[in-house]
């Protein structure tokens, strides 16, 4: 009679054990569950401004941020779910001359976009004429 109960209550444990595990949290960290690909293109304007471009999926949240080299984050744009385009001028005249990355990611996949600002110096004439 002993062993008929002990074994009652373990299968009765065993239940609520595995009931419970079933209601568990299947996403703990807060993640996304929703990936949205996306398609971008960087490129400089004649006027000498950074030009972003991006196609992405409905459903899933994307994230663009501007960089130093020292990983500092000058800009940063958040993509919500039912966005579907992104154009964006950014006006870099104002930034000091160095190496920034362009970053786009969806926290699955990341791009980076590595770009240099470097200021041209003025050349001078390697000759000198003198009217008298």
């Amino acid at each position: 009679m002993k062993t008929l109960i002990k074994s009652l209550a373990l299968a009765l444990t065993l239940g609520f054990v595995t009931s419970f595990a079933t209601f568990a949290n299947t996403n703990p960290g807060g993640r996304q569950t929703v990936v949205a690909s996306f398609k971008s293109a960087i490129y400089t304007t004649v006027s000498g401004k950074l030009s972003i471009a991006l196609d992405k999926e409905i459903g899933g949240v994307v994230d663009v941020q501007l960089k130093n080299k020292d990983g500092k984050i000058l800009y940063a744009q958040h993509l919500s779910k039912k966005e579907r385009q992104y154009r964006r001028l950014l006006n870099v005249s104002e930034l000091p001359d160095g190496d920034y990355q362009v970053e786009i990611t969806n926290s699955v996949e990341t791009t980076t976009h590595k770009m240099t600002l470097s200021t041209q110096q003025p050349v001078m004439p390697s000759r000198l004429v003198v009217i008298n």
